[in-house]
């Protein structure tokens, strides 16, 4: 009879190696998900995208216009992440030893420039009682049709020079882990979530409150647009610096 002590390990070991990978694969995407989390919050916090759906909530086609910017920004950051997840893997972005030498190039570069960005940003802020300049497509956000509008959240997270960067960088962050392909989808698809959280609740709470939201909404608008500039100078020079000594930290 087969006893704890001398029963063949082979009958226990499938469960146990099962066990492990999945362990491994959990602490695999958790690993992804902490180097990645700094740039989806950062991407989140943007204030432009955040106004820009709280507009057309309270435009004539508020649920549809709402929806498409959504899902545009959404389809917009996921294709940036996953580009950059592909190319990295072809150009193995890691190794036993660790990184490769030019994901920390990379970082380095996208920290300068955000550093940059933050300069610019900074600059350019409101002084005194000078009112905040917003980009001129929000004016004529009442005559967006869907496409638009869905056009618009696309170009927002996949062409906006700094969600662009903050994308490229939380993807890289996630390769240069060394996790396999399916658990560095599943990283992007938090990242990709989080980074929507800032356009995302908006337009949940709309949907849960409907009218009874726009006072809030409107509130959280005028002081976005008012503090843009501080914001993102503030948080680019921080996550342009991270992404700088993480860089140096890999070569």
């Amino acid at each position: 009879m087969l006893t704890r002590r001398n029963r063949p390990d082979r009958l226990a070991r499938p469960g146990c190696q099962g066990a492990a990978a999945t362990f491994g694969s959990i602490a695999g995407v958790g690993q992804a998900v902490g180097q990645s989390l700094a740039l989806a919050v950062a991407a989140a916090v943007s204030p432009f995208p955040v106004i820009g759906i709280v507009l057309m909530l309270t435009s004539p086609r508020a649920r549809s216009n709402g929806t498409a910017f959504l899902l545009g920004w959404l389809v917009g950051c996921a294709a940036v992440g996953t580009a950059v997840l592909v190319l990295s893997t072809g150009a193995d972005a890691s190794d036993s030893s660790g990184p490769a030498t030019w994901t920390g190039i990379v970082r380095i570069v996208l920290g300068v420039l955000l550093v940059f960005l933050s300069r610019k940003y900074w600059r350019g802020r409101p002084r005194g009682g000078e009112e905040a300049e917003l980009p001129g497509w929000m004016a004529a956000i009442d005559s967006f049709t869907t496409r638009r509008a869905a056009g618009m959240g696309f170009l927002l997270s996949a062409a906006n020079p700094k969600n662009l960067l903050l994308t490229v960088g939380g993807a890289v962050a996630i390769a240069q882990t060394g996790i396999s392909a399916r658990d560095q989808a599943i990283a992007m698809a938090i990242f990709v979530a989080i980074a929507s959280a800032g356009v995302g609740i908006p337009f949940l709470l709309h949907l849960a409150l409907g009218d009874r939201a726009a006072r809030t909404l409107a509130q959280a608008k005028t002081w976005m647009a008012m503090n843009n500039d501080a914001i993102m100078a503030i948080l680019l020079l921080v996550i342009g610096a991270k992404l700088i000594g993480d860089g140096i930290g890999a070569l």
